[in-house]
């Protein structure tokens, strides 16, 4: 038989237990906090994981995406009007030429911006973006209404201040007429869970 003292202290745990679990909405916010780097939080305070994904071609890894939105954003807009930002691992190498080629090749696809948007488009990207390696990470922090910045590896490449372009860009993964639709499911599956509006945009700005 347990001493008393001893039962007492068992059953002091076992109530402590009982009370933190299930875990609060709090602390299960903060455990996600705890992922996004200091960096990333200086950019887009409150943001936490909310999706993630792997582009794959062929079978190979193409890199690995991350989906971060402030948790304090009403759930209620569409993806495309909330701060958020994306992040690409890369698994390859590809050149920064490429990365801006294939971004426009998808915008145009997609029916986003003019022939001279286009253009104007592809030189500024090109001038950002650089050529990538196994494991390095192009982050792109959306501003609704402003633009868009690019961050290589947690430093600053470069920005976009053109809400068209913020938009075509962050639609190649987030509109529902993206390429790779189910990436778009697994970026977007927080906030499906918690009831958001996952909607991208229902007008084209082709011309």
């Amino acid at each position: 038989m347990q001493p008393p003292k001893m039962r007492q202290l068992r059953a002091l745990l076992w109530a402590l237990a009982l009370l933190i679990l299930p875990l609060p909405e709090a602390v299960a916010q903060a455990a996600q906090a705890s992922k996004v780097p200091p960096w990333l939080l200086s950019q887009l305070p409150g943001a936490v994981p909310v999706g993630q994904g792997v582009l794959r071609f062929l079978g190979l890894s193409v890199y690995d995406a991350v989906l971060f939105v402030p948790i304090e954003e009403s759930p209620t807009a569409g993806i495309l009007k909330r701060p958020f930002a994306l992040a690409l691992r890369y698994k390859m190498r590809f050149s920064g030429a490429n990365i801006a080629q294939t971004s426009i090749d998808e915008i145009k696809r997609l029916g986003r911006g003019s022939a001279e948007q286009h253009a104007r488009w592809l030189t500024q990207m090109t001038a950002i973006f650089p050529d990538v390696v196994r494991e390095d990470q192009i982050t792109g922090v959306h501003r609704p209404g402003q633009g868009a910045s690019f961050f290589f590896n947690g430093r600053l490449l470069g920005r976009i201040d053109d809400p068209e372009f913020s938009e075509a860009f962050f639609s190649i993964w987030l509109d529902p007429e993206t390429r790779e639709p189910r990436l778009r499911e697994a970026l977007l599956a927080g906030l499906a869970a918690a009831g958001s509006d996952t909607s991208g945009p229902s007008q084209r700005t082709a011309r």
